[in-house]
């Protein structure tokens, strides 16, 4: 009986050892995360690199954007790496004092766009008591590496925005990882992607590209669509919203350019997970 269990325990640690080495020699994948998360009529994208750097690329109209990160990040984790405000519309911004409150950023990035509401004073107060925060205006040209060899690329504005109308003044920026792309534009209108495309052209080719301005007519135009070449399109809008998004003109531009069209709109966050070759998708309202 003595050698059996001997025989047991030597087996078993021999089974240990082969384990960790086949962990140690094929570890698990690295993946890029990408949240297009269900926060009602408004924006809010959570980003998590292969290494684990957290972004939050605009905030939602209200609170209910700590619910969205909660459920990514689980209640103990109170740290972002960046966040980008694409530009200072209440649906964009409205939910980044609480996110202030909650989170300690490192990293403020912004297209410097003023707006006059209540939405963006509570917002600028907020920033002003948060002395901690790096704050930088986003620019095209800059390249922000968040990490596992994940990128983000800035390609508009190309100017300073400040007196620019909020919309044409988004920051559009492409996430790049591997073989793999996002290209998300804020609420820039069609004007602002013709211009995108006279300056990049078929660079602009990703695989998953954000509407703009919520599946507004007044964006994803057919010639954008053209150079972006998407495999998938995402509206961040809300269920019922009074807008009529996304417009029936960009659903069948979308259809037409051969994209599936995917919408928060009270199923839950969109999310993309890529290893650098691949992407895969997952929608649940947890």
């Amino acid at each position: 009986m003595a050698v059996n269990i001997r025989i047991f325990v030597l087996g078993a640690l021999i089974l240990l050892n082969l384990t960790v080495a086949v962990l140690m020699f094929y570890p698990k994948d690295e993946l890029l995360v990408v949240s297009f998360l269900d926060v009602g009529q408004g924006d809010a994208i959570y980003i998590k690199s292969p290494t684990g750097t957290e972004v939050l690329v605009d905030g939602g109209r209200d609170r209910s954007v700590l619910r969205e990160l909660q459920k990514h990040m689980g209640p103990l984790n109170r740290s972002l790496t960046l966040v980008v405000e694409t530009h200072p519309d209440a649906d964009h911004i409205g939910g980044f004092p609480a996110v202030l409150e909650r989170y300690a950023v490192h990293t403020y990035v912004s297209s410097n766009i003023e707006n006059d509401t209540n939405q963006a004073r509570a917002l600028a107060e907020a920033l002003e008591e948060e002395t901690n925060i790096k704050r930088r205006d986003a620019r095209r040209g800059e390249r922000m590496a968040i990490g596992g060899g994940a990128y983000i690329d800035i390609l508009f504005p190309d100017r300073a925005a400040s007196g620019i109308e909020t919309n044409s003044g988004s920051v559009v920026m492409r996430l790049v990882y591997g073989d793999t792309s996002f290209l998300l534009t804020g609420d820039a209108p069609d004007d602002i992607e013709e211009w995108l495309v006279a300056l990049d052209g078929e660079e602009l080719k990703s695989d998953v590209l954000k509407a703009g301005h919520h599946g507004s007519r007044t964006s994803t135009s057919e010639h954008f669509l053209a150079y972006v070449l998407p495999e998938f399109v995402v509206v961040s809008a809300g269920k019922d919203n009074a807008y009529g998004h996304p417009h029936k003109d960009v659903t069948d531009r979308i259809q037409k350019a051969g994209a599936a069209l995917l919408t928060t709109m009270g199923k839950g966050p969109v999310t993309f997970t890529s290893n650098g070759k691949t992407i895969a998708i997952s929608q649940k309202d947890f």
